[in-house]
């Protein structure tokens, strides 16, 4: 009974706290649009009414200059459900990566077209393709609560409010020109309380991984705050870096620490699983043997981090690389300096991000270990779950224990 009103106290304040952190997030906060944005609809296609290939003759060669495919489209939803819009594609072959011709069946995207000259109203925008990651997010719910049954909907749920915490928290109070520092560090706090109560529950087990998790996040934050000094960043990663200096005019936003605040908020799920993984085995050995001293839990943490550590690093740097390979392919192929790619900011940044994450799971390792053999090494095997007797060693066969001949 007490575990579920405070896996209830839990599910609630998290949802109190989502919500007043975008109240307060959202707080002054000035977005660009005015609200005069062309309107844009979803549609399928129902009938292609005409493809026109426009030509024209270039030193006596003919050339297709553009393909224009006219379509009629049913909308799907809004305001405008129902209706059918008379709309046009236009491509031009010449141009690499083009998307293929709408085909009758096909669901668009039609912008409203403002050229009063023009031959159509509406103007394909791009194909609907957040149905199938919708539906490849259920089909993973589905799988997840089919192996993890209830673990697998309270993971479900963690995983939800962080989503919550970044959309509608931790981004509002960066683009409304408030501390970066600070909201980082508040909604890392939260995603590591909240992922623990619902998914482990309240317990020593929970309190251990929570702290080594504290330890490695922290020891990541010093990190990069001081390697920030050292290779003195700018912030200026790349160009879309100039846009978000400028979109807050009386609040302008502050690089650096955005860097600081994606480092860290990438970095604490590796961490976090680190630490869940040595206190929840550590808890289960001083389960099974609740004479366990604290150097022996602690040595056995050391074992256990050790098999983790390359594992998880990996994880971190290939995480990286794989996000970046196109800028990293680009930079390699147009510089022919390795010193000066290695040196420019975006590469920086993607180091510092796979090294420092990295330090924090090696340092998570030992102060989750030492955490766990404080909160364990001096107690019985009492736990979660009651006391806990130790599993009786099989005794050895003796002479005893023949048939009397």
């Amino acid at each position: 009974m007490k575990q579920k009103l405070i896996y209830l106290l839990t599910v609630l304040c998290s949802v109190l706290l989502l919500w007043g952190g975008n109240k307060i997030a959202t707080e002054g906060l000035a977005l660009q649009g005015d609200g005069t944005a062309a309107e844009t609809v979803k549609v399928r296609v129902v009938e292609i009414t005409a493809r026109v290939p426009s030509q024209v003759v270039i030193d006596g060669i003919t050339q297709t200059t553009q393909d224009s495919t006219y379509f009629k489209g049913e909308v799907l939803a809004g305001a405008r459900k129902g209706q059918v819009l008379f709309a046009k594609q236009q491509l031009d072959p010449l141009m690499g990566g083009q998307p293929d011709q709408v085909q009758a069946g096909d669901k668009v995207l039609l912008t409203h077209n403002p050229d009063e000259q023009a031959d159509t109203d509406w103007i394909w925008a791009e194909r609907v393709r957040s149905d199938a990651l919708i539906w490849l997010g259920v089909v993973f719910c589905l799988v997840l609560f089919a192996f993890g049954r209830a673990k697998g909907v309270n993971t479900i749920l963690s995983l939800g409010f962080t989503i919550a915490a970044i959309f509608a928290v931790f981004v509002p109070a960066i683009l409304s020109g408030q501390n970066v520092y600070l909201w980082a560090i508040l909604v890392c706090a939260f995603i590591v309380v909240m992922t623990l109560l619902i998914v482990n529950g309240p317990g020593r087990k929970s309190l251990a991984a929570g702290l080594g998790c504290a330890a490695g996040v922290l020891i990541t934050g010093l990190l990069t705050f001081g390697m920030d000094k050292i290779i003195r960043l700018t912030g200026m990663v790349d160009e879309n870096s100039m846009f978000l200096m400028y979109l807050n005019g009386e609040k302008p936003l502050d690089l650096k620490a955005i860097i600081f605040g994606a480092i860290i908020i990438g970095a604490v799920g590796a961490i976090m699983d680190v630490a869940v993984d040595i206190a929840a085995s550590l808890y289960e050995i001083k389960r099974k043997l609740p004479n366990s001293s604290f150097h022996s839990l602690v040595r056995s943490g050391y074992t256990i981090g050790r098999d983790i550590l390359g594992t998880m690093a990996n994880t971190l740097v290939l995480a990286y690389i794989g996000s970046s390979l196109s800028v990293v392919l680009l930079l390699f192929a147009y510089n022919d300096s390795l010193l000066y790619i290695l040196n420019r900011e975006m590469i920086v940044v993607e180091i510092l991000q796979a090294l420092v994450g990295s330090f924090g799971i090696l340092l998570t390792i030992p102060a989750t270990s030492l955490i766990c053999g404080l909160l364990y090494g001096h107690r019985g095997g009492e736990g979660e779950d009651g006391p806990h007797k130790a599993e009786e060693a099989p005794r050895k066969p003796s002479w005893e224990d023949l048939p009397n001949l």
